[in-house]
C-alpha cells in the first residue's frame, strides 16, 4: 500500500512536472518570439527612416526637397532641370538651417564665388564690392596699404613686386616673399584674397608680417607702416651719356597720359638711347599695354588674343608714337615681378627687334582677364577670356620672357642700393649705339 501511494505520488508528480515544463516552454517560446520581434523592429528602425518617436517634437524625417513654381518660372526652361538641385539646396537651407533668417545676399555671392572657383583657373574669381573697389583704386593710382602688387592664386599671399618708394620696398619685402602670418595670425589654409584684405588698412597703422623667403632658413618678421599710396605710374629722367630712363609701375587709368607727358619732356633732349624699366610692374589693363607699346613702335602687331574656340583678336600698333624712331636704340628691364601687361609690352618690343631685354626671366602671366561688374553693386567677376601670344606667336604663360642679357639683382644689391641690372642696360645701350 505504501508502495502504491509512493508510485502514485511519483506519477502525479511527473504529470505536474510535465505540465509545468510545457507551460515554461510555451512561455519561453513566447518570450523568444517577442524578443525576436523587438530585435527585428530595432534593426528595421536603422534601415528604414524613422517617421517619429512619441514624446519627441515633430517627425525625424526631412521633407523631400522641392522647387517652387516661382523658382521654376524664374529659370529659363532649358535650364530648369539643371538648376533644380540648386533651388532644392536653396530651399533646404531656408527651411532647415539652425540659425534663421539666413543672409540671402551672402548666399548669392557665395554661389557666384563657388561657380568661379569651379573653373579651376587661378586667375578667374569673384570680387565682392569691397574687393572690387580696392582693386580699382590701386589701378587708379591711390589707396591705403603697404604698396605692393601681390599674387592671390598661390597657397599664401605672395609679393610679386613692391612699388618703388613704397612702405613695402622700404621694409625690405622682395618679389617671391610669401606672407604666412599677419599680425601673428597663421594664414595657412586662409584664402590668399582674404589675406590680402588683412594687409590693407588705414594709413599710419602698422601691420606685422611673417614672411617665408626662399633661401632663408628662418621665417622673417617684418613690420610695415601703411600709407596712403599715390602711384605715379610713369616717370622719367635723363641719365649720363644722354640716355632717357623711363619707369612704369603699373598699367592703369593714368599710365598713358603720364607716359606721354614724360616722353614730351625727354624726347626733345635728343636721347642717344632709351631704357624702359618694367621691373616689379605687376601689370594692369590690356588696352593700356597696347597704348604704351605703340609709343615705341612705328607699326606691326602688339599681341594676339587667342580664344578657346580658335578665334583670335589682333592688336596692332597705334600710329605716331613719340619714341618710335628705330634709330634710337632701346633696352627694356624686366625681372620676376614683371607680369601680365608688362610682359605684353616687353614681348612685343623683343619680337619686333625694337629692344633688347635685360634682367631675369619675367613672371609668366599670359592670360587675359575681363573685370565685369555685376548689377546691384554686387561686385564683379574676373574671368579669363583668352590667352595672349607675342607677335611671333610665342606664349609666356607660366614660362615668362627670357632676357637677351641675363643679369640678377641680389638682396645684398638692394640693401647696398646697387643696381647691376640698370648698369648693364646702360652698357648694352652704349654698345648698340656704337654700332
Amino acid at each position: 500500500m505504501t508502495k502504491w501511494y509512493l508510485s502514485q505520488d511519483r506519477q502525479n508528480l511527473e504529470v505536474v512536472l510535465n505540465k509545468t515544463l510545457k507551460y515554461i516552454f510555451v512561455i519561453l517560446v513566447i518570450i523568444v518570439v517577442a524578443l525576436g520581434s523587438f530585435a527585428g523592429g530595432f534593426i528595421t528602425g536603422h534601415v528604414i527612416p524613422l517617421t517619429g518617436i512619441p514624446g519627441l517634437p515633430g517627425p525625424l524625417t526631412l521633407t523631400p526637397p522641392t522647387v517652387s513654381p516661382d523658382q521654376e518660372s524664374a529659370t529659363p526652361q532649358a535650364l530648369q532641370s539643371l538648376f533644380s538641385p540648386f533651388w532644392e539646396a536653396w530651399n533646404l537651407v531656408h527651411e532647415n538651417y539652425v540659425d534663421q533668417p539666413v543672409d540671402d545676399v551672402a548666399l548669392m555671392r557665395g554661389a557666384i564665388s563657388g561657380m568661379m572657383n569651379a573653373l579651376g583657373d587661378q586667375h578667374s574669381s569673384y570680387m565682392d564690392p569691397k574687393d572690387y573697389a580696392e582693386a580699382n583704386s590701386s589701378l587708379e593710382g591711390e589707396y591705403e596699404g603697404i604698396g605692393a602688387f601681390v599674387d592671390t592664386s598661390a597657397a599664401y599671399l605672395t609679393i610679386t613686386s613692391p612699388i618703388p618708394g613704397s612702405p613695402a620696398e622700404r621694409a625690405g619685402l622682395l618679389p617671391g616673399d610669401q606672407i604666412v602670418a599677419i599680425d601673428g595670425v597663421d594664414m595657412t589654409g586662409v584664402n590668399a584674397e582674404v589675406a590680402r584684405t588683412k594687409v590693407l588698412g588705414p594709413a599710419n597703422t602698422v601691420v606685422h608680417l611673417t614672411v617665408l623667403r626662399e633661401g632663408e632658413d628662418n621665417l622673417l618678421e617684418i613690420d610695415v607702416t601703411r600709407e596712403k599710396i599715390t602711384m605715379k605710374s610713369a616717370s622719367g629722367k635723363m641719365l649720363e651719356n644722354d640716355i632717357a630712363y623711363i619707369q612704369l609701375t603699373t598699367f592703369g587709368d593714368k599710365t598713358t597720359p603720364e607716359l606721354l607727358a614724360t616722353l614730351k619732356e625727354l624726347m626733345p633732349q635728343n636721347p642717344k638711347g632709351i631704357i624702359l624699366d618694367l621691373r616689379n610692374n605687376g601689370g594692369g589693363y590690356l588696352t593700356t599695354s597696347v597704348e604704351v607699346t605703340s609709343q615705341f613702335l612705328g607699326d606691326g602687331v602688339v599681341l594676339y588674343e587667342q580664344y578657346g574656340d580658335g578665334t583670335r583678336n589682333t592688336y596692332d600698333v597705334i600710329p605716331e608714337g613719340l619714341a618710335a624712331d628705330t634709330q634710337i636704340p632701346m633696352v627694356v628691364l624686366i625681372n620676376e615681378g614683371s607680369a601680365s601687361a608688362s610682359e605684353i609690352v616687353a614681348g612685343a618690343l623683343q619680337d619686333s627687334g625694337r629692344a633688347k631685354l635685360v634682367g631675369i626671366t619675367s613672371y609668366g602671366k599670359g592670360s587675359v582677364q575681363n573685370w565685369i561688374p555685376l548689377s546691384g553693386d554686387n561686385g564683379a567677376v574676373r574671368i579669363t577670356v583668352a590667352k595672349w601670344l607675342t607677335p611671333n606667336e610665342n606664349t609666356i604663360h607660366e614660362i615668362g620672357l627670357t632676357p637677351d642679357v641675363e643679369v640678377d639683382r641680389t638682396e645684398e644689391d638692394y640693401k647696398a642700393n646697387l643696381d647691376p641690372q640698370l648698369d648693364r642696360a646702360v652698357e648694352v645701350l652704349l654698345e648698340m649705339a656704337g654700332k
